[in-house]
């Protein structure tokens, strides 16, 4: 059992995929909380793939994915703003947007000559191909994550569960739902590097809804959620290296095994500030 957990450590390119994924494991759950909460998860969705076109770009120009973090923020905001000026609904806009630029970076990736990116890697990421750079630029990019939840945590709690007693107590309920939109493109771009386009949904969505099974209120909900979503992280990337098999992929089914699990164990309390 110690050479199991040991073994891998050994590579420099394993401690960098469990740092990333870590990193990720308790970024996702702790926004994947108000996603969760405010019904999201398609937004959330959307996100992972609109991001594509920006990554294509960002590598194209040397910048790495770093670049999909203004691209995820553009799309994020331009949701809403289609919505508002065209009548469409939310959903019906998200769908249409997410579509198109997935479909804008698909082309792109076809297109360009030279770039070294393995789509499949992209698509259900590679957290043992990550460089030292990236890790830090992870680390960066969470405790932006981290800072901002902490500083804007009650508007954003309250516009979560009391959207109409937010504007009356004052608070700029539309700025509060974009600084949301924000994080969550942040979170999605450094989930990418760990779990994938694909599967970064998974990663944002199931330990925090696993949480929700368990607890009673919010911020234990984002507590218990960012501690599965860091075992979930450790274990899938343990199997990926020991069973030979996609990390991304490990990582959700480890991730939904302690879902159902928590289903099994307990019904959905009802969640309080």
């Amino acid at each position: 059992m110690i050479d199991y957990v040991t073994e891998p450590l050994q590579y420099s390119f394993m401690v960098r995929g469990l740092a990333v994924s870590v990193l990720v494991g308790v970024m996702c759950p702790l926004i994947g909380a108000y996603v969760v909460t405010r019904g999201l998860a398609f937004m959330g969705d959307a996100l992972a793939h609109a991001v594509l076109p920006g990554m294509v770009v960002g590598i194209l120009l040397g910048f790495g994915l770093i670049a999909a973090v203004p691209s995820g923020i553009a799309v994020a905001l331009l949701i809403g703003l289609v919505s508002r000026r065209s009548g469409i609904s939310e959903d019906t806009t998200i769908g249409i947007l997410f579509a198109g630029m997935f479909a804008l970076g698909l082309v792109l990736l076809s297109a360009s000559t030279g770039i070294n990116v393995d789509i499949e890697d992209l698509l259900l990421g590679q957290p043992l191909g990550v460089s030292q750079s990236e890790v830090f630029v992870a680390l960066a990019l969470t405790g932006v994550v981290v800072m901002g939840l902490y500083f804007f945590h009650h508007q954003l709690v309250l516009t979560s569960f009391d959207p109409e007693g937010a504007k009356v107590v004052g608070i700029p309920t539309n700025l509060i739902d974009n600084v949301l939109l924000v994080l969550l493109s942040v979170v999605i771009v450094v989930g990418i590097l760990a779990a994938g386009i694909v599967l970064v949904m998974a990663m944002l969505v199931t330990p925090a809804a696993t949480a929700y099974l368990l607890v009673r209120r919010f911020v234990t909900m984002m507590a218990v959620g960012a501690a599965i979503g860091a075992v979930s992280a450790v274990m899938g990337l343990y199997l990926s290296y020991h069973l030979n098999i996609p990390s991304g992929p490990a990582m959700t089914l480890v991730a939904t095994g302690i879902f159902m699990a928590a289903v099994v164990v307990r019904r959905a309390p009802r969640l309080s500030r």
